[in-house]
């Protein structure tokens, strides 16, 4: 006969606390607590922060008897082929479970923010690229497909998607963002739950709050911002993920809000995640993030005093390794300093959640489907399947932008001469950010093969016009630092590796005037803690192109060939230096294992482009913290003598079509403070070629009772036709969409008033197509997390 805890008819919240009622202190414990097997061994550089000073080795058999709460990173950790890291964590699961009188597994949790975080799995578009495709439905769908790898191997929670809005694109946590717009970060964001938790995974929010509004850009920096701008642009993607996504977790943040590190936040964990949104899942730990609080914030001077903290605030689970929430913890709740009740508190909500992923039923087993028969003929588990690698292509295709375009060398003929430059152009690393298992792992391991196909630039546009002539020539070093013996890319000979600096230059000057056109590859290489250009630790002190690439765009400029820019980063970089001497420009944010196709298809014209800027490109390398949203004294003004103003601003991007937008009409003029309207808009693709068109919609409201933004993206709608078709993009625009905070406390209102709405091919204001005035009428209103966050939009 099962035990109430294992009875299926009964609620996950009663079997979680009939489980509760049975356990002691220590067993309760062992829940709020992951342990990483392995990390201790890995003798390479950190892929966490402050990993081998923090880590302590593993005493898995002393752990056991209580049993364990999390598994961090089974497969994420080392290189381990499919089938056998599945085989591995079922026996380690089978011994967990044995290993406790209750029988209860682990949660196995991994990183998922391109992909399935293992060796030979799909590597999809960084985040930065979800943003730029402006495609919740297309990034939902690889979210579901991500999620249904991760449960066929027996991994239950994934640590994604990142909600932070970019604030400063020095940070170098900039590439896992999806963009600079706290709107197209919410519905993308939420997207990619949805794709998750529909696949059985819990979906983890990170970094809850403020991580990206970090001083100066560095990481982990403190947060000085207002309770308006938290308010406004910081926390709706996390409401809209929670209210709307059904995310059932949340990872807190390593930054303090003035002041107050969010692991000891009871207001940001408790009060708003819970009591006011809802929230009823787990709330995890950034890496260590409790222990920070004694090592890094000072606010405690003891282990269990950071414990307590966390606790307190509302943090459930300790990861990635038991460190403060084990013997320290149970340490001080047996002084009285901690309430037993906060254990039972957090272990409460863990127990649940593992009710609901089935880990407390009578008939659970640790075989995960990958082993049950989804293998292929050769005995192996496939995580990079056709129908992954035809997402990820899909996704980076429409993340592409077209920056510039002088009409007169895109498309590529298919006989032309072209000269590929750039110490990019022939590294599959380009295509790589750094939380890709090649890029975050795998350089740790010399001579390690990638384990996926990643098509670079050069051999992708060999492919795509195999009747051109093209050459290549590095050009300058790599930037970052040198490449390691294991590094992903790193095609060079020995010989090539030599050259001198002048050298290299001289070299790629006559590959190039040799050339009917010269297309420059550029940008970043990912790492960790400074051991790349872009990536987590990789801040940047200013948006200079890396290392020695910007002095070879000018050698290449001067060659007198026409130059076609082509960028892989996971930031945007200052190109106002060149915005009168390229031919054209194309930017690619990190695109994955199929971005070489992805781009070689676009300078081809087989992919007519339609990605548009998730943030904005700056004209000058200076200037910064800056993104689209400022209200009037934040944009370019005569009271100083910088200009902000960027070259290419968010929502921008250019097609091989023209389209035509004709005037707008709004169901209703008057609309009530708690009313709606629909504006309908007809596009009509006028080119010779089919086309997606992206109809940006954004709202202008000329006076408020506080400095608001002078326009701010409300809505969104991909149109995609064929020459001569048109379309008919209906907005369904609520007056909710119009509230601000007006309060400190976050407090929200509609006010009626004139109002404007403003559909436009980017956030510039000489971007804007039409414009519909509107007139918000009857009594002021305040809203709360209820309200409408959404702009529902129908394409006829």
């Amino acid at each position: 006969m099962p035990q109430p805890w294992q009875d299926t008819s009964l609620s996950a919240e009663d079997r979680a606390a009939a489980l509760l009622s049975s356990m002691t202190l220590e067993e309760k414990l062992a829940q709020l607590v992951g342990v990483w097997p392995g990390s201790e061994a890995e003798e390479g550089e950190d892929v966490a922060p402050l990993q081998h000073e923090v880590s302590e080795a593993v005493d898995l058999d002393g752990l056991l008897p209580h049993g364990i709460g999390q598994l961090t990173r089974p497969f994420g950790t080392s290189p381990v082929e499919p089938a056998e890291g599945a085989a591995a964590l079922a026996r380690l699961q089978s011994r967990i479970a044995a290993g406790n009188r209750f029988g209860i597994p682990a949660l196995a949790h991994e990183e998922c923010l391109t992909g399935f975080f293992a060796w030979r799995a799909t590597v999809f578009p960084t985040p930065l690229a979800w943003g730029a495709s402006f495609d919740p439905a297309l990034v939902g769908r690889a979210a579901g497909l991500i999620g249904g790898s991760l449960r066929s191997a027996g991994v239950h929670q994934g640590l994604a998607p990142v909600l932070d809005v970019v604030r400063d694109p020095r940070w170098g946590r900039t590439e896992e963002s999806i963009g600079e717009d706290p709107y197209l970060v919410a519905t993308i964001g939420t997207a990619y739950v949805h794709g998750l938790e529909s696949a059985g995974i819990v979906a983890t929010l990170k970094h809850f709050a403020g991580y990206a509004a970090s001083r100066g850009g560095r990481n982990h920096a403190p947060a000085s911002i207002g309770p308006r701008e938290l308010a406004d642009v910081v926390l709706p993607p996390f409401e809209l993920a929670v209210r709307d996504g059904g995310a059932r977790s949340v990872m807190h943040s390593y930054n303090d809000l003035d002041g107050v590190p969010s692991a000891a936040n009871p207001w940001l964990l408790t009060e708003l995640l819970r009591d006011t949104w809802g929230f009823t899942g787990t709330v995890v730990s950034d890496y260590f993030g409790v222990s920070f609080l004694e090592l890094a914030h000072r606010v405690a001077d003891t282990r269990g005093g950071a414990a307590g903290l966390a606790l307190a605030a509302g943090v459930d689970v300790e990861l990635p390794a038991v460190r403060c929430f084990g013997t320290p913890l149970r340490e001080a709740v047996r002084a009285g300093e901690v309430d037993e009740a906060l254990v039972d508190r957090a272990a409460l909500r863990v127990l649940r959640q593992k009710c609901e992923l089935g880990l407390l039923d009578a008939d659970w087993s640790p075989t995960p489907s990958a082993l049950a028969g989804a293998v292929d003929s050769a005995g192996t588990v496939d995580l990079d399947p056709p129908e992954m690698r035809a997402v990820a292509r899909e996704l980076a295709e429409e993340s592409v932008v077209l920056l510039a375009d002088d009409g007169d060398v895109l498309p590529l003929t298919p006989d032309a001469r072209i000269a590929v430059v750039g110490p990019l152009a022939d590294d599959p690393a380009a295509m790589l950010g750094c939380y890709t298992f090649p890029r975050h792992v795998g350089v740790e391991h010399p001579g390690l093969p990638l384990g996926i196909e990643v098509p670079t630039l050069f051999a992708a546009l060999r492919a795509e016009l195999p009747g051109a002539r093209i050459t290549h020539a590095e050009g300058c070093a790599a930037p970052g630092p040198a490449a390691s013996a294991g590094d992903a890319g790193g095609t060079a000979s020995a010989g090539a590796a030599a050259l001198t600096a002048e050298s290299r230059l001289a070299q790629a000057a006559r590959t190039a005037a040799d050339a009917d056109v010269c297309v420059a590859v550029l940008g970043d290489r990912s790492g960790l803690f400074g051991r790349g250009t872009s990536g987590e630790g990789c801040d940047a002190a200013d948006l200079e192109l890396p290392g020695e690439q910007g002095a070879l765009l000018d050698t290449l400029v001067a060659t007198g060939t026409p130059v076609v820019l082509v960028l892989f980063t996971g930031r945007p970089y200052a190109l106002g230096r060149w915005s009168r001497l390229l031919a054209a420009a194309v930017q690619a944010f990190f695109p994955g294992e199929e971005g070489g196709p992805a781009v070689a298809g676009v300078l081809s014209g087989r992919v007519n482009p339609s990605g548009r800027l998730p943030v904005s490109v700056p004209y000058a390398p200076g200037g910064q913290p800056w993104t689209y949203a400022q209200p009037p004294l934040g944009l370019r003004n005569d009271a100083s003598s910088i200009d902000p103003t960027p070259l290419f601003p968010f929502g921008h991007g250019l097609s091989y079509t023209s389209f035509a937008w004709e005037r707008p009409a709004a169901d209703a003029a008057d609309v009530p403070t708690d009313g709606e309207t629909t504006v309908r808009l007809t596009v009509r693709n006028t080119g010779d070629r089919a086309g997606t068109e992206v109809v940006q919609l954004y709202l202008h409201d000329p006076v408020a009772r506080i400095a608001r933004p002078v326009s701010r993206l409300i809505g969104y709608a991909r149109v995609p036709l064929r020459p001569g078709e048109s379309a008919e993009v209906h907005f369904a625009f609520h007056a909710d969409l119009a509230s601000y905070p007006l309060g400190a406390d976050g407090t929200r209102v509609v006010e009626p008033g004139a109002l404007e709405l403003r559909l436009a091919s980017s956030s510039a204001e000489s971007d804007v197509r039409h414009t519909v005035p509107l007139t918000l009428t009857g009594p002021e209103r305040t809203v709360d997390h209820r309200r409408r966050m959404v702009c529902e939009v129908r394409v006829k």
